[in-house]
């Protein structure tokens, strides 16, 4: 069984919002390597469609080096309600979506990686799909904007694992011990 992994940036006030205005101060070569191994433990992309979208804005016209390349390539599913038809590289999931994402958990691979947090994750935690947790949290406070779990109810995860990087991002890997 493969293991669906969620990657997410957040801040010290929860706020997952718009990471590209507070998290680039903190971008360094830990955080690229972090990035680089979550990625390439991976076969697959989950994404949510707003997530997509903006992925598919931001990296599908980039190419030349092997983060991007690999990003690029990757197979992509969407959850999505709304969305018609996909580009880059990417499969709708619209109908049952817990139905088809434990489906996607069931075929042979890797890891299954999805990143940002969102409407999609209330099916997923709902369901207990999400096998693992690695938020990324900054050393900044947004003050306002989308947070972490707005509209989920209590959830208890279990810590797994703790990477600090030595520009103050602490990435915390959590588990729903579900298992």
């Amino acid at each position: 069984m493969r293991t669906l992994v969620e990657s997410t940036f957040v801040t010290l006030d929860g706020v997952i919002g718009s990471p590209e205005k507070w998290g680039p101060p903190y971008w360094d070569d830990e955080h690229a390597k972090y990035a680089h191994d979550l990625l390439f433990a991976a076969d697959a992309l989950l994404l949510g469609r707003k997530t997509y979208e903006g992925f598919a804005e931001a990296w599908s016209s980039r190419s030349g080096d092997e983060y991007t390349d690999r990003i690029n390539g990757l197979p992509k599913y969407v959850a999505s309600t709304t969305m018609q038809q996909t580009k880059w590289n990417a499969a709708l999931i619209s109908g049952d979506i817990a139905g088809e994402v434990a489906s996607l958990k069931q075929q042979p691979g890797r890891n299954i990686l999805k990143f940002g947090t969102g409407e999609l994750d209330r099916t997923l935690m709902q369901h207990d799909l999400v096998d693992e947790f690695h938020f990324w949290v900054f050393p900044v406070a947004a003050g306002s904007g989308q947070r972490l779990f707005d509209g989920i109810d209590t959830t208890h995860l279990r810590l797994l694992d703790t990477t600090r990087f030595r520009s103050g991002i602490v990435v915390l890997t959590y588990t729903t011990g579900n298992e």
